[in-house]
């Protein structure tokens, strides 16, 4: 259900950081339309920190009605008290989610124990598919190989956003999970390696700003046309890296904003971009094509 190339959605806001709702569906629709496999509401490109709980759900209903089951909805729901993420999961489940994604819990720092029993009591509670969201560079807790095997055992936990930044971590899981269990690159710029190391694919930032493309970069990848991928590669790798100049999704927010997509808003306490990303991003966009008038 979740492979192929999926979009981790930013979350629109208007001038008064408010929920720019139109903006939102507009996104859904162009991501469909471009051919996503799969859209991923309320995760960390989504500011899901600084969502109202109010706001987390609308977003989710929202990009689930425009969906209109053409593609499933893996959404968001992570943190670092089980019992509420449970509870959040129950609502999310009721709006006909087709999956939750869900982040390492961060700042209480559990041990490996830890992240076991949060997951599998997770699990336990619903009968949703459940992905793993591993980001050690922003929880500070990495899932290790071992707690991923044991998750991979229990039957609704059915795969893992795996962004560790180590592709020999990848490698390792992908050697000792079963084979319908999804590994998903968490990082745009090693989709590729994870697909040819026998990951299922990738949950996108730049798909955000690319759609077509970065799908068919991931579904080259996918059915062994390396050329083609490489090719792609090659052509957006600097706007997979100026996405990251600095802390996402301010760049990736900036950028869409000057292809007309969205406003430029962001919630404190992230910032927009500095004047020299800025340009940066600005002269990327130029080279591709992306700023006079949005190319799909």
């Amino acid at each position: 259900m979740f492979t192929g190339c999926g979009t981790a959605l930013v979350t629109p806001f208007r001038e008064n950081l408010s929920l720019d709702e139109a903006a939102l569906r507009a996104n859904v629709r162009r991501q469909i339309d471009n051919g996503i496999d799969f859209l991923v509401p309320c995760g960390t490109t989504g500011e899901s920190p600084t969502l109202t709980h109010d706001e987390h759900l609308r977003i989710v209903e929202i990009t689930v009605e425009e969906s209109a089951a053409r593609v499933p909805v893996l959404a968001g729901a992570g943190g670092y008290d089980t019992a509420k993420v449970i509870s959040t999961i129950a609502e999310l489940e009721k709006l006909g989610v087709s999956g939750i994604l869900s982040v390492t819990p961060y700042y209480n720092k559990p041990t490996q124990e830890g992240l076991f029993q949060h997951f599998k009591a997770i699990a336990a509670s619903t009968s949703l598919p459940i992905v793993l969201y591993s980001v050690q560079p922003r929880t500070n807790v990495n899932i290790d190989v071992a707690t991923v095997v044991r998750l991979a055992a229990i039957p609704n936990i059915a795969g893992i956003k795996e962004a560790s930044g180590s592709l020999s971590q990848v490698s390792s899981i992908l050697a000792r999970v079963p084979d319908s269990f999804v590994v998903l690159s968490g990082d745009d710029a090693v989709t590729i390696p994870v697909v040819a190391l026998g990951g299922h694919g990738v949950i996108s930032v730049v798909a955000n700003q690319i759609p077509f493309d970065f799908s068919e970069l991931t579904h080259a990848a996918m059915r062994g046309d390396y050329q083609k991928a490489r090719q792609l590669q090659r052509k957006y790798q600097a706007l997979m890296e100026v996405n990251f100049i600095e802390s996402s999704p301010g760049p990736v927010k900036f950028a869409m904003a000057r292809m007309g997509l969205i406003e430029p808003a962001w919630r404190l306490p992230l910032v927009p971009p500095q004047p020299a990303s800025q340009t940066k991003i600005e002269c990327i966009l130029e080279e591709l094509g992306l700023i006079a008038g949005v190319r799909l």
